[in-house]
């Protein structure tokens, strides 16, 4: 006889396998990817020491786009907040959103370039 486990991860998605084991490893694989949506707006909120308001106006501004869940909740991954602290230090060196934009469009693209240097693929 077969026996099934679930887990909930936040509402939206269930994990389902046939051991305990087989779930463990892949809540594990669920969690270990930091580009992933996991917190709720006040939750990543207090982890940067920002508002909600503030999390909000970003994503206005196009400078940062969290997951979201079916029912249109944000969710904030490692990544995002990794960004958020970024755009905090930028904004502490006195430059507007704008320029907070093309800053974070150029490191991202420098981070791109040094992972294809990195693989030995140096084409673009």
């Amino acid at each position: 006889m077969m026996t099934t486990s679930t887990i909930c991860d936040d509402g939206d998605r269930f994990l389902i396998a046939e051991t305990k084991e087989a779930l463990k490893r892949q809540w594990a694989d669920m969690t270990t990817d930091s580009a992933r949506g996991v917190y709720g707006i006040s939750v990543a909120a207090d982890l940067v020491g920002m508002g909600s308001q503030q999390l909000r106006w970003y994503e206005t501004q196009g400078l940062l786009s969290p997951d979201r869940t079916s029912g249109g909740t944000r969710r904030y991954s490692d990544d995002d907040l990794v960004r958020l602290r970024r755009i905090e230090v930028l904004l502490d060196a006195g430059l507007n959103t704008a320029g907070i934009s093309m800053v974070i469009a150029l490191q991202d693209e420098v981070e791109g370039l040094r992972e294809e240097l990195a693989k030995g693929n140096p084409d673009t």
